[in-house]
């Protein structure tokens, strides 16, 4: 398989989980248990594979914004870099859904939170944030 079609196959995962997550008060629980922990699991497990396979021997690092370039020239890093970034957008996405219900914040609050986090990850829990602050208030 390539890292083209992995790539799709992830953000097709993604993509699903993301609307499964966004209807889960009318899903139900098993909604909420595959969203938030099988599909990072597995999102995980990816990840884990793409690094162990591919890391050894690859130049680049952490250490400097020329190495993680480097780092990333490699399409099965790369696609290991975007697996991680779906999978804690999502896990935040998950925590973003979970508390805003033990809150009881309106969901037409959390949803643009949801969608802006699927999309911009840092940017929708910051949104989210705001949400649950003015909430709070």
């Amino acid at each position: 398989m390539t890292p083209e079609a992995l790539f799709a196959a992830a953000n097709l995962v993604a993509l699903v989980s993301w609307i499964t997550l966004i209807l889960a008060p009318w899903l139900g629980e098993w909604s909420r248990v595959a969203v938030g922990r099988v599909v990072p699991a597995l999102l995980a497990a990816a990840y884990v594979i793409l690094i162990a396979v591919h890391w050894i021997g690859h130049r680049g690092g952490f250490s400097s914004l020329p190495d993680v370039a480097l780092l990333f020239q490699n399409p099965w890093l790369l696609l290991a870099g975007w697996v991680h970034y779906l999978a804690f957008d999502l896990l935040i996405g998950c925590w973003e859904e979970r508390d805003a219900r033990e809150r009881g914040v309106p969901r037409w609050l959390v949803v643009p939170c949801l969608l802006l986090t699927f999309m911009f990850g840092p940017a929708g829990w910051l949104a989210y944030q705001g949400v649950r602050t003015v909430r709070k208030a």
